[in-house]
């Protein structure tokens, strides 16, 4: 019977042996794949796509906490695509990074030191791809929580009503007390006990369905916490602030953590057999429950210092990803941004970087500029372009252009409008509504870049070469730079003394319209569009009517009526 003993030990202790070998070796095949995975996508462009939703969810960490100074408005954001600016740069393997990287497009800086910094951990990210690594694990470890943002997550337990401890105490105290009268005395004592233990299970059952909502949140602070455990251990002195801004965050949580697997250790989530035992005493003794009221008290206690910890790896996470969106870049300067009154900009092959195939462009301005030329010639891009290089050189410190001097601006446009459905406005009106935001921010301190693409596009001809002048002169200040695109050649001619003419041209083929994006100086000589009718075979009548018309006109200022087909 001895050596059956023995056999049976022999045999548990290789079973077990076997089975710590195999979690070793998917752990180590894990890391593996991990770090080939991050190799692999270093400078390369990301595939990831992004709905709608998720996108919303992402932004919260923005858009719900409490904002200070200037940022990126909505009307802007959307006119210049930067969701999709967005995905070329995100490379982050933690959701945290995915909302910090988010928050910190929508804030431009205007303070030397932050951008300094920001670029002294570009550069290091860069160079040492060790540690880039190993802070990529540790970020790894931080998972989105369902369908939700992190911050999402965390903030909703801020206005959760928490129950007193009181019944669950209770009923904890009843199991021992009924556990030990059934040990003292079994005949009598099994049915007390057996009745505590029923009651306990109901009781659970009917609060631990409140909880559950809540669990996801709790695993999102141990994660941050454990990754702050695996900063300490890791000490790369280029990283130190941020290890020792994250411990005081991690001392303040101590209490929350101690004792968390209480709460959160559940078979359902791959326990085993301790799991199981585990989810048994919870049951009836509610040491969950009680734990879970200090564990919440001590969220909504400490929510300063987890959105600390969530800034502090999302950050992290974020500098690797514009570190990777660097090197996808075919050029990019450092911009030389300094603090002026006055408005000027001066860009050397300027690029986008949404475009595959981009045709790069310098300019100089001082005053105001005016692009003109036909549609398709290159206008929206080429603003878009200057307006999205000046924010990226405020958030990552990177130019799209061999060189970049401008002051610190604030950033504002208004080009890709529609009518608001929901609210029933026109686009004339929306249209007017997004003009006065951006005339409102150029009274307020602070050199202001305002980008408008064809000035109340949705009004007559008369009524908005009069206003749109008007109001592009009004932007010419000192500190404002305006750049406005327009295909009323009127307006080149009625601002040449406040706004720089620019243009961009095509090339007219025998069966194509041939545009080489070059933007040039001076005001628009050339016109398409009927040719472009010809081209794409409308009827001669219709041609050569619009011929004779724009002929007319030139000699005389009268539109002559067209005659009936």
């Amino acid at each position: 019977m001895y050596n059956d003993t023995v056999i049976g030990l022999g045999v548990i202790l290789l079973f077990l042996a076997g089975a710590g070998l195999l979690n070793f070796y998917e752990k180590r095949k894990g890391r593996r794949l991990f770090l080939e995975k991050m190799m692999a996508s270093w400078g390369k462009i990301p595939q990831r796509e992004y709905s709608y939703e998720e996108l919303d969810h992402i932004s919260q960490f923005f858009r719900q906490r409490e904002k200070e100074g200037f940022y990126i408005d909505d009307i802007t954001w959307n006119d210049l695509d930067m969701d999709r600016i967005y995905a070329l740069i995100n490379q982050s393997v933690s959701p945290v990074g995915d909302e910090c990287l988010y928050d910190l497009l929508r804030k431009p800086v205007f303070r030397e030191e932050e951008l300094k910094e920001r670029e002294r951990l570009l550069e290091f990210f860069k160079i040492r791809e060790k540690e880039r690594h190993r802070i990529q694990a540790l970020l790894a470890g931080i998972r989105k929580p369902g369908n939700v943002s992190v911050f999402e997550a965390v903030n909703i337990t801020k206005e959760v009503e928490i129950q007193g401890r009181g019944f669950q105490i209770t009923m904890c105290l009843a199991f021992f007390l009924s556990l030990l009268f059934f040990m003292l005395m079994p005949s009598p004592g099994i049915f007390c006990f057996l009745g505590i233990c029923i009651l306990n299970i109901i009781t659970y059952f009917m609060r631990k369905q409140d909880i559950d909502l809540y669990l996801n949140s709790f695993r999102c602070v141990i994660q941050l916490l454990e990754a702050q455990k695996g900063l300490e251990k890791l000490k790369i002195p280029e990283l130190e602030h941020y290890r020792e801004e994250s411990r005081k965050y991690r001392e303040c949580l101590r209490t929350f953590q101690k004792g968390s697997f209480l709460v959160l250790d559940q078979s359902s989530t791959g326990g085993g057999l301790e799991g199981l035992v585990m989810d048994y005493i919870r049951m009836l003794t509610h040491i969950d429950l009680i734990k879970f009221s200090a564990m919440m008290k001590a969220m909504q206690k400490y929510q300063k210092e987890i959105q600390g910890l969530m800034k502090i790896f999302g950050y992290l996470d974020s500098m690797i990803s514009i570190a990777s969106f660097r090197e996808s870049l075919p050029y990019y300067s450092l911009p030389e941004l300094k603090e002026e009154k006055s408005a000027y900009l001066k860009v050397e092959n300027l690029y986008h970087p949404l475009l595959s195939h981009p045709v790069a462009n310098s300019i100089e301005a001082q005053k105001g500029i005016l692009v003109t030329g036909s549609n398709a010639s290159g206008k929206s891009t080429f603003l878009k372009n200057i307006a999205v290089n000046t924010i990226l050189s405020q958030t990552i410190y990177t130019a799209t252009a061999t060189a970049c001097q401008a002051p610190y601006f604030k950033v504002m446009t208004s080009m890709a409008l529609r009518d608001d459905l929901e609210s029933g406005e026109s686009y004339f009106i929306v249209e007017i509504r997004s003009l006065k935001r951006i005339l409102d921010e150029a009274e307020k301190e602070g050199c202001l870049l305002c980008i408008i693409d064809e000035v109340l596009r949705g009004t007559n001809t008369i009524e908005r070469i009069g206003a749109s002048s008007q109001i592009l002169a009004d932007l010419r200040r000192d500190q404002v730079l305006p750049f406005a695109a327009t295909h009323d050649i009127e307006l080149s001619y009625i601002l040449e003394d406040l706004y720089e003419n620019y243009h961009f041209e095509e090339e007219v083929k025998e069966h194509e319209v041939v545009f080489n994006y070059l933007l040039k100086k001076g005001r628009v000589t050339t016109r398409n569009a009927i040719r472009l009718l010809e081209m794409t075979g409308y009827k001669e009548s219709i041609v050569e009517g619009a011929k004779r018309s724009v002929e007319a006109f030139e000699k005389t200022g009268i539109w002559e009526k067209p005659q009936k087909a």
